[in-house]
């Protein structure tokens, strides 16, 4: 009887699988809400495709790249963080979790606490930027004149999976010092969001600290900007050889090894919020 009970016993990606269904499912019940919010994450995209579109308008070259490669940078960056946030977005509620003592909670379960967070929440609307990205993304591979090779095709296919993989260990992070800042949201999605934005634009209009800085301490410049570089064959600017943008997977499991440790870090070390 004890073997049949455990057998009957449904394992843990099971029972992940099923939250995710329900939660995925709840926000497609009311069609008419689920619509208006995927409209509004698409308006919301195509508001900031606009920003780049309008500066393109006005100038012909701006950091050494033409619109149609700003619209392939902005389309890989984008559809990147896009992926990272509907996966790892909801660490963004870690403070919350903390405040409320939810997360006491959570740790009292014999579950992965990461992996309670990521699917507490799962926003489906979210598909409405990466569904912007995509189709910016073609239109700047359209538009521009890339000499194919295979090495050139496997880097185009990896880029939005080793950017998205950069930026979920950017939520990761700023989810992970939560555990020791409680309250600071606001710092953290200065790296977060501010990383996502600074993806969208080529590193060469910063000053050579600040590209430094979004290269090799928060790796946003790897996420598309490097990549483009390689596809494009174009050279890079001071500090960033163009050859760079080949280590974009690289980067990502480097960023990811290192966000996880620290996590599981501030997890161990975990006493409360005081409350």
């Amino acid at each position: 009887m004890a073997d049949l009970a455990l057998a009957d016993r449904p394992s843990s990606l099971q029972a992940y699988r099923t939250v995710i269904r329900s939660r995925l499912r709840s926000q497609t019940v009311y069609r008419t809400s689920f619509t208006l919010d995927v409209l509004g994450s698409v308006a919301v995209a195509l508001v900031d495709f606009a920003e780049v579109y309008v500066i393109f308008h006005s100038v012909p070259l701006l950091g050494g790249l033409d619109a149609a490669a700003a619209f392939l940078l902005f389309g890989l960056a984008s559809l990147g963080f896009a992926l990272a946030n509907a996966v790892c977005g909801q660490l963004d509620a870690m403070p919350t979790h903390v405040r409320s003592g939810a997360l006491e909670v959570m740790l009292l379960r014999p579950q992965p606490l990461l992996a309670q967070v990521i699917s507490n929440d799962i926003v489906l609307k979210r598909i409405g930027g990466a569904a912007v990205s995509t189709v910016v993304l073609g239109a700047g591979l359209s538009l521009t004149h890339i000499d194919w090779t295979p090495q050139r095709v496997l880097l185009l296919a990896v880029t939005p999976v080793a950017a998205a993989g950069v930026f979920s260990a950017l939520f990761l992070t700023a989810g992970a010092v939560q555990f020791w800042l409680i309250d600071a949201a606001e710092v953290t999605n200065a790296f977060t969001y501010g990383s996502g934005y600074a993806a969208r634009f080529s590193s060469a209009l910063l000053p050579l600290p600040v590209r430094l800085l979004f290269a090799f301490v928060v790796p946003a410049a790897f996420t598309a900007y490097l990549p483009t570089l390689a596809l494009l064959g174009l050279p890079g600017p001071p500090g960033l050889p163009a050859w760079l943008g080949w280590c974009g997977p690289v980067v990502a499991i480097t960023a990811l090894a290192a966000a996880l440790t620290l996590w599981r870090f501030g997890v161990r070390h975990y006493t409360g919020a005081g409350g």
